[in-house]
């Protein structure tokens, strides 16, 4: 009777983390939804593709930035979301993916040799497509079973999300082409996220260099 007692606030918690973990994504993938009812019914404005393409890239960017917050907000709050990353990293590769498509779809019609021109001739396309395949091996192995089969060499893998989220920050700055506040926030905050890591990695690597032992002879 005491195991069976014991048991139950492990179930209950499991539940909650997967209801949560639903609700997040049912909310998340809310302004996809959202921008395509718009443009099914012609309410994007003027340039209706140009606004879908930036809408879709730009919530990949958000869901990139949360993934990002994460850490920061457990070590200054306390408050560890630490469980709902993977969620966050999803989402920002389904919007990265939504945005993808859309350009090679919808915009370029699958002309192969537009898109092609279009990645040699155009930095920030080129860019956009670095952040893109960067974020495919990343939700490829975003699995309980991928963790374990990779091991260490999934937390290294996953390193390269910090390259993903430069790389969208720096496209986004481009593609706007005039530097309007917007986007300059948003790579400032990418920069201040990705410097504080590189805070942490420095001077965790300090204060083990400070705890090795001195060998004696």
């Amino acid at each position: 009777m005491a195991a069976l007692i014991s048991e139950k606030p492990r179930i209950s918690a499991a539940v909650r983390f997967r209801v949560i973990r639903a609700t997040l994504y049912w909310i998340g993938l809310g302004p996809a939804v959202w921008t395509f009812f718009l443009g099914l019914t012609d309410q994007l404005g003027a340039n209706p593709m140009r606004t879908l393409e930036q809408t879709l890239g730009l919530w990949a960017l958000r869901f990139l930035i949360a993934t990002l917050a994460v850490t920061p907000f457990r070590d200054l709050t306390g408050i560890s979301l630490l469980r709902y990353r993977r969620a966050l990293g999803l989402l920002a590769f389904y919007y990265a993916l939504l945005h993808f498509t859309t350009y090679i779809v919808l915009d370029q019609g699958l002309n192969l040799s537009a898109i092609a021109a279009d990645i040699v001739k155009r930095p920030y396309i080129t860019i956009g497509m670095l952040a893109f395949a960067v974020l495919v091996p990343l939700a490829a192995t975003s699995n309980d079973t991928m963790v374990r089969r990779m091991g260490r060499a999934w937390s290294r893998l996953h390193r390269w999300v910090y390259l993903a989220a430069a790389a969208a920050a720096v496209h986004f700055l481009l593609v706007v082409k005039s530097w309007t506040m917007e986007p300059v926030v948003y790579f400032a905050i990418v920069a201040i996220l990705l410097g504080y890591r590189l805070y942490k990695r420095l001077r965790g690597s300090r204060g083990n260099r400070r705890r090795k032992p001195v060998p004696t002879r």
